[in-house]
């Protein structure tokens, strides 16, 4: 049975080239019936299923339409603000977070079209696009440019309140498995971490190594003109480039004095057994840290080891995280060694440019080195030591000798 009780409604005149607003009535159910042009009705429930209140901006250069779509959304139960054109847009939009933008396309100035790209590329908003002119903008060119909706003329306030929920529900759903998966990439990490610094503990006072050479790699990816993903990446990865030592023996890794030659070759050996460690995965992060654990030893001369290789031969991870590794070494006290003044770490590496180091990355690094410095100092207690002060190991004599 058609329910005959009385309903708000909302009604726009369709008088050609004059729309005209009424304000809301009552009317029996059964009388509604479809408008042709333009926009129409209905609210007939204020619904208590709303997903959640939003702040919804509508833009449209129609006085008439900008009104019925704003008191529509407020009924729905949502937050609403409405303007008359792209520009307006944009500042309400940089002022504080809008959930969705409406928009109409035929608008003076700025179109709906250049209007939802710049949102969608530069804002957190979902973009419901409105047009009478179907032929002209095609449902698949909308998606394309990434809208959540796209509506055409005539539409009921039934349905554009009814594609605005379902918008903000798949929101919602986004954003729910957004966290979930910021919360299980964060405990994956925080896994990796924890097992590395099981690997680290015998030979750092402290996990703030591994935490630096992220911080370093982060730093020098970034600097170099790559992509969001890959430092991400790196970030990640690097502080994996060690793992493998927990395969060397205590008594070599913590010896304070020289190694002998057969010493220095198990020591060697800790970057094929982190690759072996970390190989297999599917996961990047881990793919990448094996690469990492592998080459982070290589020279750029060719000089290195395990594998010998040669100039871009080397993984640009690998080049990246060898400098990172070898400044936080020089700046860091070992078992076998006290860290360098600042001085000499600089002229270490400027000497090893092209040959320990890749050229463009070592201008890169002395170029922000004190940027490495708050690093270093941030993370983990500094050992300050002057050049006055300062004393070669014997490791370091046997190497300086060699």
């Amino acid at each position: 049975m058609e329910s005959t009780l009385p309903v708000p409604i909302f009604i726009l005149d369709t008088v050609p080239d004059n729309p005209v607003f009424f304000s809301t009535s009552f009317f029996p159910a059964t009388h509604l019936k479809k408008i042709h042009r333009g926009v129409m009705v209905l609210l007939a429930d204020n619904s208590k299923d709303s997903v959640f209140k939003a702040h919804i901006l509508v833009v449209d250069d129609d006085p008439a339409i900008l009104d019925l779509f704003k008191r529509a959304m407020i009924l729905a139960g949502h937050q609403c603000t409405a303007v008359n054109n792209g520009n307006q847009a944009l500042e309400t939009l940089a002022q504080g977070p809008v959930d969705v933008l409406i928009t109409d396309i035929n608008m003076p100035g700025m179109d709906g079209i250049e209007l939802a790209d710049k949102v969608l590329q530069h804002f957190s908003a979902d973009v419901i696009v409105i047009t009478g002119q179907a032929k002209a903008y095609q449902y698949d060119d909308m998606i394309n440019i990434g809208a959540s909706d796209f509506v055409e003329k005539p539409v009921s306030l039934q349905e554009i309140i009814l594609r605005t929920k379902r918008v903000l529900r798949e929101r919602q759903l986004k954003e729910t498995a957004r966290t979930a998966h910021q919360e299980l990439k964060q405990a994956y990490i925080d896994s990796i971490h924890r097992l590395v610094m099981a690997a680290e503990f015998k030979d750092e006072d402290t996990g703030d190594h591994i935490i630096r050479i992220g911080e370093y790699a982060e730093f020098l990816a970034r600097h170099l003109g790559q992509d969001d993903i890959f430092i991400e990446t790196i970030a990640y990865a690097a502080p994996m480039h060690d793992v493998g030592k927990i395969g060397i023996p205590d008594h070599i890794l913590l010896k304070p004095g020289k190694l002998t030659a057969q010493e220095f070759d198990i020591i060697k050996t800790h970057t094929s057994i982190g690759a072996r460690i970390l190989s297999r995965s599917k996961s990047k992060i881990l793919q990448v840290a094996e690469e990492i654990a592998l080459t982070h030893h290589e020279k750029y001369n060719g000089q290195g080891y395990p594998n010998r290789l040669c100039g871009k031969d080397i993984p640009l991870t690998g080049r990246i995280v060898a400098i990172a590794d070898t400044f936080d070494a020089l700046t860091s006290k070992r078992p076998y060694k006290e860290p360098y003044p600042p001085e000499m770490v600089m002229n270490i590496i400027y000497r090893e440019r092209g040959q320990h180091f890749d050229p463009e990355i070592t201008d890169l690094f002395l170029e922000h080195v004190d940027a490495f410095m708050e690093i270093r100092e941030k993370f983990g207690d500094p050992h300050r030591v002057t050049l006055e002060t300062f004393r070669l190991s014997d490791r370091d004599i046997d190497a300086l000798a060699t």
